[in-house]
């Protein structure tokens, strides 16, 4: 998933990025956006509506093409959150710390931690420890550390 390892992509927000006390959502209709935009860089473009994409949405109780439909009709992020909110499960501040707790430890010590040392490797970077979590990696990737 790497545009090139540490090089921006302008308009693509970090997962650590709040819209409504949410991490990763933003994020996500980013991506979205840029891809309807016809600016999203083509390997992103392979996961999208996979891995934290659909984590987001069932965590949030919606399919992830029905807000790919919504940011198509151009629905702003607090728009787009409250039709979730609306038309999924409703999550409040309770349900929003755990899942901004879970979603920015993945690859730290859990499952996913293999896939993380092996795209750590992959981008030459087995010895930066301060790469713990797929947030950190994201945040490497596109040059915020």
């Amino acid at each position: 998933m790497s545009v090139g390892f540490g090089q921006p992509v302008p308009g693509l927000r970090s997962p650590r990025e709040q819209v409504d006390g949410l991490v990763y959502f933003g994020r996500m209709v980013d991506k979205l956006r840029l891809e309807l935009a016809g600016k999203l860089p083509k390997d992103y473009q392979e996961n999208m509506g996979k891995g934290f994409d659909a984590s987001c949405c069932e965590f949030l109780g919606v399919a992830y093409g029905k807000v790919r439909e919504r940011v198509r009709e151009g629905s702003s992020d607090r728009e787009l959150l409250d039709w979730c909110q609306s038309h999924g499960k409703k999550r409040d501040a309770g349900d929003r710390a755990v899942w901004n707790a879970y979603l920015s430890k993945r690859g730290w010590r859990d499952d996913l931690a293999d896939r993380l040392a092996f795209r750590k490797q992959e981008a030459g970077w087995e010895g930066r420890a301060e790469i713990q979590t797929f947030f950190d990696y994201m945040d490497a990737d596109e040059g915020r550390i």
